[in-house]
């Protein structure tokens, strides 16, 4: 069962890649998107529903595995706040790159209340929702940019 949680929790393996590993994680999520945005139109909220409750579930017992707090192969998280950001984004290459960006942006930059989250919140809902917030404000810069496209 490790094994499949650390599966999970390391985007199929994505978080062990040397360099940047959230970075590879955020562009994982990219072909889960495409793969969410082939399903009806009332089944998507539900899908990033249960894609939420895998990542606090899994990024909490990968850390519990991994015995350190919010290790760095976790992406799981990353993958979800990628997800958040390309909430409503067209599928073109231009805004999943901004958002892919804007993501990444405030992922690193952890602006409030993303850092009182990581430095306060424990287990899998702290190591996600950092990134749900860094996603959230991805997403908004990203609606804002649509309105003056």
């Amino acid at each position: 069962m490790d094994k499949l949680i650390l599966f999970a929790a390391t985007g199929f393996g994505s978080g062990y890649l040397p360099v940047a590993p959230g970075t590879w994680g955020a562009l994982v999520a990219l072909p889960i998107q495409f793969m969410l945005l082939m399903l009806p139109v009332n089944y998507y909220w539900p899908a990033l529903s249960i894609i939420f409750i895998i990542a606090v579930a899994t990024a909490g017992s990968a850390e519990k595995i991994f015995d350190k707090k919010d290790p760095g192969a976790v992406v799981i998280d990353e993958i979800f706040g990628m997800l958040i950001a390309l909430i409503g984004a067209p599928a073109t290459p231009l805004a999943w790159g901004s958002a892919f960006l804007l993501f990444r942006l405030f992922d690193i930059w952890k602006p409030f209340p993303a850092s009182w989250v990581d430095d306060h919140l424990n287990g899998g809902l702290g190591i996600v929702l950092d990134d749900v917030i860094a996603g959230g404000y991805a997403l908004l810069c990203m609606q804002i940019l649509s309105y003056y496209w």
